[in-house]
């Protein structure tokens, strides 16, 4: 699955206001043997979204629709426990290009980035404003300004600002993984060599 240049700059979202969510729960262990990226998305939450009949938990924000878009708006402590980045590509298959929270592990950050996933950090605050704004309106709308560093509350034009990597963002702008990357300079590679 290659990564895709990132263009998002505006798009509703699912809410999933829920503090801790770990790996596990993203994409149970058993769903690990696989090796290719592709068909990851129908098992992300599988454990919240399916009954164990396994008939769809109506319950559950993704079963729910009322609620979509390709930002996924998490509580804080998003991504936490095992560093399997089988999760990055749950997430991403599924549809998702951006995952907005207050706090996300570093393992999870960093294999979310090399995936061509954003995860943008906010504030408690502003995200408590976006999780009220989509609840009252399933089709309030988050503007994103990758090159700015920006995230924006539509309706409300509120907006705050987030790091990201200088090296990872250019990567995401290009649509490059690490490898795409090193192809893009060659030539600046070759000509250092020559020195």
């Amino acid at each position: 699955m290659p990564i895709a240049k990132f263009d998002i700059t505006e798009s509703t979202c699912i809410p999933l206001p829920l503090e801790n969510v770990d790996t596990d729960q993203i994409l149970p262990a058993r769903f690990l043997s696989a090796t290719s990226r592709d068909g990851f998305g129908e098992k992300l939450f599988r454990d919240w979204r399916y009954l164990k009949t396994g008939e769809k938990n109506i319950d559950f924000v993704l079963n729910n629709p009322k609620f979509s878009g390709k930002t996924l708006v998490a509580g804080k402590n998003f991504g936490s426990g095992s560093s399997r980045e089988h999760a990055v590509w749950a997430i991403y298959d599924y549809g998702f290009h951006v995952v907005v929270s207050s706090f996300f592990a570093d393992i999870f950050k960093n294999n979310a980035l090399n995936n061509g996933l954003l995860p943008i950090q906010i504030s408690p605050e502003f995200l408590a404003k976006i999780f009220a704004a989509v609840e009252k309106n399933p089709e309030t709308k988050i503007g994103i300004n990758l090159e700015k560093q920006e995230i924006t509350l539509t309706p409300t034009g509120e907006k705050e600002s987030f790091d990201i990597n200088p090296y990872k963002k250019s990567c995401l702008l290009n649509g490059y993984d690490d490898i795409d990357y090193l192809l893009s300079i060659k030539n600046e590679i070759e000509a250092y060599e020559k020195k």
